[in-house]
This record gives C-alpha cells, sequence and structure tokens, in this order.
C-alpha cells in the first residue's frame, strides 16, 4: 500500500540518501517519496511460495529471483520501486554503484492488495513495459483464485492470459516454468 506525503521535490540522489537510513521502504515516483505500508499474511505466503517454487525448479539455470527488498530503477518515468518478485535472467544490471537497485528484470510479479490493485494494473504496468528487458508482469490477487499473466510477444504487444481455477497451472511465457495454483495458494486462507 501506498500513502502519499508531502510534495517536496526530491532529487533521485536525495531519496537514495534518505531511503538508505530509513527504517521503512519508500518509493520515489516523480520526485516524491511515497512510504509503503506492510502486506497481509496472504500477500506474504503467496510471494513466498513462488519464490520458493521458482528458485528450487530453476536451480543451475542461469536465473536471479529478489523478493521485496531489492529496489527497481525505472530511469524513463525516474521512478524507484519495490516489485513484490522480480526474475532476471544472467546478472542483474546495477544502477549506481551499490547492489540494491536493479535495471534490468525479464519478469515482475505483484501480489494484488486493495490499495495497490489499480496502481499496479495501470500506472505501475505502464512504468514496468519502458523497461527493455521485461518479458512477463504477473498479478496475482490474494482475495481469490485469480491470475492476470501479460507476455509481451515478438511484435512486441503484451498478451493477456487469464487463469481463476485452483486447478489451474501458470505457466510462464518467457521462462521454462511451471507452477500449480495449489503451489502458489498453498497456505492461503480466502477470510
Amino acid at each position: 500500500m501506498q500513502v502519499q506525503t508531502s510534495s517536496k521535490y526530491y532529487t533521485p540522489e536525495e531519496y537514495l540518501e534518505l531511503e538508505e537510513k530509513s527504517e521503512f521502504k519508500n518509493e520515489y515516483i516523480h520526485g516524491e517519496i511515497i512510504p509503503m505500508t506492510g502486506g497481509t499474511t496472504n500477500h506474504n505466503e503467496i510471494a513466498l511460495n513462488f519464490c520458493t517454487n521458482f528458485k528450487f525448479n530453476m536451480r543451475g539455470k542461469n536465473y536471479k529471483i529478489y523478493m521485496g527488498d531489492v529496489k527497481l530503477w525505472i530511469p524513463r518515468y525516474q521512478i524507484y520501486t519495490y516489485p513484490d518478485i522480480m526474475v532476471i535472467q544472467g546478472e542483474p544490471k546495477y544502477q549506481g554503484t551499490g547492489t540494491t537497485q536493479v535495471t534490468n528484470p525479464l519478469m515482475i510479479v505483484e501480489v494484488l492488495s486493495k490499495s495497490t490493485i489499480n496502481y499496479d494494473k495501470t500506472d505501475k504496468f505502464r512504468f514496468y513495459r519502458s523497461l527493455p528487458e521485461l518479458k512477463e508482469y504477473i498479478m496475482i490477487n490474494q482475495y481469490e483464485y485469480f491470475i492476470e499473466q501479460f507476455a509481451k510477444n515478438v511484435e512486441g504487444q503484451w498478451v493477456l492470459t487469464e487463469y481463476e481455477s485452483v486447478n489451474d497451472i501458470l505457466s510462464l511465457k518467457s521462462i521454462d516454468f511451471q507452477i500449480p495454483f495449489s503451489d502458489i495458494y498453498e497456505g492461503v486462507n480466502f477470510q
């Protein structure tokens, strides 16, 4: 969830300096620093389930997976954000001198919450699409069995596939990887 604060403009450098000392994560969007709130247990279960399955099944392959704490720099829009899950093929490309800000995800997964669903489906997806390496964007609903998968085809168009059954299997388009809904939603309580 994002909560907007004051309208003071910060440079990316000022944001990074403040973020390094901050006790909480904040996103940087068009010069504004936006605090992020915590997630739900369902959100955490889903993200952890996806990452654990991916990491285990993709051992020895040339992919890195990151969860929630690695910043993504989107240069076209001057945005720093924390996707729930990012997968990078090969080695991360870093923005700056450290190892906390990457620029080259192949795939991004967001676990939708009531407070971010509209942003994740609209502006945030538009920002993500500006990344040349990005080939797949997945939005996982934490309140019901429902996943929206956008994959970039060879013509550069984003194609939507929807899944909405407990018996479905999410098949990635950019990576040779499949995961059943039962594994994604294991431990999730829809109440």
